[in-house]
């Protein structure tokens, strides 16, 4: 009896690790010579892992990431495409994510930049970072809309709070007017502030030109390039290839 009131005690107060653990650590005859602070220590620790665990999943879900799955420990090195391993050992601490630094990830189709752009975001979720991940055109889609609808300031707020932006496929066409000026009003709200990773197929060299309004397109640049890792990706597809569940 005092067990059953002790877990509904422990749920009531939304204690579900520490109640999930108790159940189970009593029925395990290994924990039956614990000492009281060991006993206790341990459901703290799966209170703390219920909630760790809850938070990541959040997290994943509110990333909308394409391919959830990736992750920076299967990066494959195998295939020949100018990955350098040491750049994605630096990347695997996340050091970069707070001190705003981008990362550009550039080279032909099916060579794995989105793949690589959401193992990064993975990565991030994973250390407790919030991440929000678009495809290009859909984002400038939904800029539009909430232009129409009134909540464009809101989305604004939304994109620079992130701490990882992706936008996957930048430039797949020349920036019209409108997507120029919204990508300059996202870039300049984390610039310094939140990093960003940007994929897409044009050289980032080329970055510029496809721009438009010189201007803009220098304000962007700079502001993209400063302190940026830049992975400019070649070779073959890996669509085509055996390597292809490992990007």
């Amino acid at each position: 009896m005092m067990l059953e009131q002790t877990l509904s005690t422990l749920n009531l107060l939304k204690l579900f690790g520490m109640a999930r653990g108790l159940d189970d650590r009593l029925k395990n005859p290994a924990h039956a010579d614990l000492a009281h602070d060991e006993f206790v220590g341990l459901l703290v620790q799966d209170e703390k892992s219920h909630r760790d665990n809850r938070r990541l999943a959040r997290l994943l879900k509110n990333a909308r990431l394409r391919q959830p799955d990736a992750c920076l420990e299967d990066v494959n090195y195998k295939h020949p495409r100018g990955l350098q391993k040491q750049l994605f050992l630096e990347l695997a601490h996340p050091r970069w994510l707070p001190a705003g630094r981008n990362v550009l990830l550039t080279g032909p189709t099916g060579i794995g930049k989105s793949w690589l752009a959401c193992a990064l975001g993975n990565f991030a979720a994973r250390q407790g970072f919030s991440v929000l991940s678009f495809r290009a055109p859909r984002l400038f889609e939904e800029l539009q809309q909430s232009r129409a609808d009134g909540s464009r300031l809101k989305l604004l707020a939304k994109l620079a709070k992130a701490q990882l932006l992706i936008i996957d496929d930048i430039l797949l066409t020349p920036f019209a007017d409108q997507e120029r000026a919204d990508f300059l009003e996202i870039v300049e709200d984390r610039h310094g502030r939140a990093a960003t990773v940007i994929t897409s197929q044009l050289p980032a060299k080329n970055w510029h030109a496809a721009m438009g309004e010189p201007t803009i397109a220098d304000a962007l640049c700079d502001r993209l390039f400063h302190n940026a890792f830049k992975i400019e990706m070649r070779g073959d597809s890996l669509r085509t290839s055996d390597d292809k569940k490992k990007s």
